[in-house]
């Protein structure tokens, strides 16, 4: 109890640290979002409304105690509490994710291009890292990877690929913040594989050196 406690806590100090740090500081104390443009202005890509109309309950979002939607065949299921889900983060340049693994369940590769991730392990045992560009050869890229246990903290930074991997042999559950009310997400795999409509097999097949017929097997699987 008391280390959940303390992982509040860390949470949403680092909630905090991150909304005066990256999207753009807002001009008013909050900008509740609403899909009611006739009285509302628009700004950060949402229609704020009338601030004499705001609730607590714009504020406010029940349900992160229990694991969300699952990554189908992943084993991996993510709560995330963003603009889109509670729209009193609109222009605050926060939000909030909770991921819950079985074991070897894994978030694959992927990038957030519009915010830096940091996460706290509740439970378990994972195998965290990202990649970013090797000073020394542009073509190259460096591995920075580490074995996370509960209580340990580690930071993804805006726009680089990475990964979580439960190589424990029980659950393991994380919650991340987000510098950004909004940071996206880009799947490498299936952005490249499962495209719409989907991209040349020229392109991907001289891109990993692979044959066509595995380039085609790949998309087949991805979409």
């Amino acid at each position: 109890m008391a280390f959940c406690l303390l992982t509040i806590i860390v949470t949403f100090g680092l909630l905090s640290y991150f909304g005066s740090s990256f999207d753009p500081t807002p001009f008013q104390d909050f900008c509740v979002a609403t899909s009611d443009s006739n009285a509302a202005v628009f700004v950060n890509g949402k229609f704020c409304k009338d601030p004499k109309l705001a609730t607590a309950d714009d504020f406010f979002l029940a349900g992160l105690n229990v694991s969300g939607n699952p990554l189908p065949g992943l084993g991996t299921f993510v709560n995330l509490v963003d603009i889109n889900r509670l729209a009193g983060l609109n222009t605050l340049g926060i939000s909030l994710v909770r991921a819950d693994f079985s074991p070897l369940g894994l978030i694959p590769p992927h990038t957030h291009p519009r915010g830096t991730e940091i996460i706290v392990v509740i439970e378990g045992t994972l195998y965290v890292g990202f990649l970013a560009p090797d000073t020394t050869n542009p073509l190259k890229t460096r591995s920075f990877t580490k074995i996370l246990s509960k209580g340990d903290v580690f930071v993804f930074p805006q726009g680089l690929i990475h990964f979580q991997y439960n190589i424990g042999h029980t659950n393991a559950t994380v919650f991340g913040a987000f510098n950004s009310q909004n940071a996206g997400l880009i799947v490498v795999g299936s952005e490249l594989f499962g495209s719409n409509p989907p991209l040349v097999d020229d392109v991907l097949s001289k891109a990993f050196q692979l044959d066509k017929k595995i380039v085609k097997q790949l998309q087949g699987l991805f979409s």
